[in-house]
């Protein structure tokens, strides 16, 4: 009984160690080393050396990065610690000794598992020397560049990208703008300027000094009665819109009675074209000269500078693999605002009547959207009056005067993007623009002109030096 126990035990046993054989054979790779031959191991991995001479020693000159095990006098099983190069020098029994050049390498199987599965139209290699990963291959989006190499970053700190990106002809965004500015101001001006020239005896102006008042430049004689009179010279800058003058009274009055309406529109319709995500700027307008005072060395001294105004846009476009387009757009309209300028140095700058928006969105092929509500409302009142007199009522609107001036700005921005591809699609050739005025018609000019004889005898050509 014992004995069939025990022969039921080696059995199991013999079956246990071929499959630990077997299996100690699949994880290992043997290498019959030849000279001058460099043998690669991965990291972690493991190499069974078969020698045809029994070793006496075996030496590693880097342990850290290669570890040995001798298992017989002529197998040594060579282990990848970490990645490096090292020597393995063998020693027979006769002295005699062979150097092994050992090169352990990463081991990038996950890597390239990891890269073919997310990206398995892509014709992509990874390789591995010593610490360094190497990328080659092409792809068609240059994101996936920026993309491989993050994942490939946990596996080595030391990646070269070698993967290329074909040139290719992208598609292009084509931004369809329109400005609209409507700018309506109202003026109403109001004043009255009183002169008299000798009545009652007196001369004299009642002004509030806001609309060219008279001004009394000469006198002569004396004030006497009313057929004699006196001799004067009243000057005016500006007779204003209603002047009246009584000579049999002496008495005369200027009236700035004013009412005026304008109305500014601007409207520009600027088309860009760009390239998917690269930058276009459009401007309808001008530059201005603005001195700049310097500092340092130069202090005090005054460069002049170019500062644009007018209808400006900028914008950058993507395209999205849904073909949804996302815009960064800033438009601006800048005008020069004389009204509050300043002057320094006798350098005369005007300031800048500036609206703006900056916005981010996502739009389809052909939708639009619109920037409104850029309002600028102003209203400036100037009135002027005679202490006292012009707190009468009724009669004291003769020594008052007043400025109304109000304003109402409204600026309209609307943009709307299209998906071209100029290069392999053809696009039906653009109509020339209209001649305003027509060009001059050969055959109807010649018809007035005097015909020619057709017996005329044509003049003799003079020969021409050679």
């Amino acid at each position: 009984m014992n004995s069939a126990k025990m022969l039921r035990v080696a059995g199991w046993l013999f079956i246990i160690a071929s499959l630990t054989t077997k299996l100690q054979g699949a994880a290992q790779q043997e290498f019959n080393p030849s000279e001058g031959e460099t043998l690669h191991v991965l990291v972690g991995k493991s190499v069974v050396v078969n020698v045809q001479a029994p070793m006496t020693r075996v030496l590693s000159s880097s342990p850290a990065v290669v570890a040995t095990l001798v298992i017989s006098p002529t197998q040594i099983v060579v282990e990848g610690k970490a990645v490096g190069a090292s020597s393995l020098i063998l020693w027979d029994g006769s002295g005699h000794s062979q150097i092994l050049d050992v090169t352990v390498d990463l081991d990038v199987s996950g890597l390239r598992a990891a890269i073919q599965r997310a990206y398995p139209n892509e014709q992509l290699d990874v390789q591995a020397d010593g610490g360094h990963l190497i990328l080659t291959g092409s792809v068609a989006d240059p994101h996936l560049v920026d993309d491989l190499a993050k994942m490939a970053a946990p596996y080595s700190n030391q990646v070269v990208n070698s993967v290329t990106v074909p040139v290719s002809h992208d598609r292009q965004v084509l931004l369809e703008v329109k400005f609209a500015e409507v700018d309506r101001t109202k003026l109403q001006q109001m004043g009255i300027n009183l002169f008299s020239t000798g009545a009652a005896n007196t001369v004299g102006t009642i002004s509030t000094q806001q609309f060219g008042p008279p001004s009394l430049s000469d006198l002569k004689g004396t004030i006497g009665a009313p057929t004699t009179g006196t001799a004067t010279d009243l000057k005016f800058t500006d007779l204003l819109n209603v002047f009246v003058f009584r000579p049999d009274l002496n008495l005369g009055l200027t009236i700035r009675d004013l009412e005026q309406k304008s109305i500014l529109q601007i409207l520009a319709e600027p088309n860009l074209m760009a390239m998917n995500g690269q930058k276009a700027s459009f401007l309808a307008g001008g530059e201005f000269p603005f001195p700049v005072v310097q500092g340092g060395a130069n202090v005090g001294a005054v460069t002049v500078q170019f500062r644009p105004f007018g209808v400006r846009l900028e914008f950058i476009g993507y395209i999205g693999k849904d073909n949804v387009i996302r815009l960064h757009v800033a438009p601006e309209v800048s005008t020069l605002d004389f009204t509050n300028a300043l002057t320094i140095q006798g350098f005369t700058i005007p300031a800048l009547s500036t609206r703006r928006a900056e916005s981010e969105i996502e739009l389809k092929d052909g939708q639009s959207f619109g920037i409104a509500g850029l309002l600028d409302h102003r209203a400036a009142v100037q009135m002027t009056k005679v202490p006292g007199l012009g707190d009468i009522p009724i009669l004291g609107q003769l020594f008052r005067s007043r400025s109304i001036n109000r304003s109402n700005d409204e600026l309209l921005v609307l943009v709307t993007p299209h998906i071209i591809d100029p290069v392999r699609s053809a696009l039906p050739v653009p109509p020339s623009p209209k001649v305003v005025v027509p060009y001059l018609d050969d055959k109807k000019f010649d018809r007035k002109a005097p015909e020619q004889p057709k017996n005329a005898e044509t003049p003799p050509q003079t020969p021409s030096a050679k």
